[in-house]
């Protein structure tokens, strides 16, 4: 088993700014692709960021130039540096993994979701 913890959600003034962060831990041989969704209320869950294992990162347009996705591989952890904070960015926001573990002799792989952290932004 995989398990995901985020932190670093809060409260925080319009142009503001919070860094979350996702810790990995468990039954991990390799992690592929670890991404950051959003879900505000009444609205499907999105695409905030992804980043690959060699670190190359895609964005949603709604946060490009303001959010910043990193990863340090040694540690299995993400994070989400992000600035300049809207309203509209309120939202819950899930770490999502792409996870290799190695139970010998069988590999699996399957798709992880931490719980989720809130983010508010008041105007």
């Amino acid at each position: 088993q995989v398990q995901l913890v985020e932190s670093g959600g809060g409260l925080v003034q319009a142009g503001g700014s919070l860094r979350l962060s996702c810790a990995a831990s468990g039954s991990i041989f390799s992690i592929n692709d670890m991404c950051w969704h959003r879900q505000a209320p009444g609205k499907q869950r999105e695409l905030v960021a992804k980043i690959t294992t060699g670190g190359r990162t895609n964005y949603a347009d709604s946060v490009k130039d303001r959010f910043t996705i990193s990863r340090d591989n040694a540690k299995n952890t993400i994070y989400l540096q992000m600035n300049s904070l809207k309203p509209e960015d309120t939202a819950v926001y899930y770490c999502y993994a792409d996870v290799v573990s190695r139970i010998i002799p069988n590999i699996y792989r399957n798709d992880y979701w931490g719980q989720g952290t809130q983010v508010t932004v008041s105007s």
